[in-house]
């Protein structure tokens, strides 16, 4: 009984993170100077730079941009990691009890 809940969990899983490597999020910072592309599986997926919104010469100024982006891309990217989980949870857990997985 539990050999079959365990696979088809384990199964799941490998489903969601399949699924969750396909979704991205792009987040910016300093209007469009610095613009991250993530993964719902947390991987940073791509960096643009628009050198006309830019000074090179601040490498202060491009650190805070990247780490906004970075962060704010994250923190999006987990966002919808989270409610891609609840989902396939809320379709596993009995009835009313998928209450307990929101926010």
């Amino acid at each position: 009984m539990f050999d079959n809940l365990f696979g088809n969990l384990q199964k799941q899983q490998e489903e969601l993170q399949q699924k969750l490597a396909t979704i991205f999020v792009e987040s910016e910072a300093g209007d469009g100077a610095v613009t991250v592309t993530a993964g719902a599986d947390l991987h940073i997926q791509n960096i643009k730079l628009d050198p006309s919104r830019l000074d090179f010469s601040d490498a202060e100024q491009l650190e805070d941009l990247l780490l906004v982006a970075i962060n704010r891309a994250l923190e999006e990217a987990k966002q919808k990691a989270a409610a891609e989980t609840s989902k396939l949870l809320g379709g596993m857990l009995p009835g009313g009890m998928d209450q307990f997985l929101k926010p």
